[in-house]
C-alpha cells in the first residue's frame, strides 16, 4: 500500500513539473531581437482569448501562437509598427490596448467626456429647477389650525 502511495505521488509530482515546464518559453534574443523591445511589444498587446490580459500575462494557447509570431517577425527584422499594423490587420484593432483614434472608436475616447457633459447639464438643470420653487405659505386659517393640532399633540405628549 505504500508503495503504491509513493509511486502515485511520484508519478503526480512529475506530471505536474511538466505542465509548469509546458507554459514556459524560450527564444532566442541573441539575433535580430532585442528582449527589452520584445518585452515591451508584447505587453502592449492585448491577449485575444483572455481580452483583459496583455500578451504578456496570459497563458492561452492563442496567447503562446501570438508571442512566437511577435519574436518570429522581429528576427526578420520588422520594426515594432509593422509587427502592430499586422496584428491589426489580422485580428483587428482589439488587439490593442490603446485602440487609435478614428470614427469607429470615437464613442471609446469621447463617450465618457459626453455622459460626463450630459450628467453635469442635467444636474445643473436639476439644481436651477429645484432653487425657483417657492415654499407654500400657509393662510392665517391654516396656521392656526397647525398650531392647535401641534399645541394638542404637545398636551398629549406630556
Amino acid at each position: 500500500m505504500k508503495l503504491t502511495h509513493w509511486l502515485l505521488t511520484a508519478i503526480l509530482l512529475v506530471g505536474c513539473t511538466n505542465t509548469i515546464a509546458a507554459g514556459l518559453e524560450a527564444f532566442d534574443f541573441s539575433g535580430n531581437v532585442n528582449e527589452d523591445r520584445y518585452k515591451h511589444l508584447i505587453a502592449e498587446l492585448r491577449c485575444l482569448v483572455c481580452q483583459n490580459q496583455s500578451l504578456a500575462d496570459s497563458d492561452a494557447g492563442l496567447a503562446h501562437d501570438l508571442r512566437r509570431e511577435v519574436w518570429e517577425l522581429m528576427d526578420q527584422g520588422n520594426s515594432d509598427t509593422q509587427i502592430t499594423e499586422f496584428l491589426v490587420n489580422r485580428y483587428g484593432d482589439f488587439v490593442l490596448y490603446s485602440p487609435p483614434v478614428k470614427p469607429a472608436t470615437y464613442i471609446l475616447w469621447y463617450g465618457p467626456f459626453a455622459l460626463l457633459a450630459i450628467g453635469s447639464l442635467a444636474l445643473i438643470r436639476t439644481l436651477k429647477h429645484r432653487s425657483k420653487q417657492t415654499t407654500a405659505e400657509f393662510s392665517a386659517e391654516e396656521r392656526k389650525r397647525l398650531q392647535q393640532a401641534l399645541g394638542s399633540e404637545k398636551a398629549d405628549g406630556e
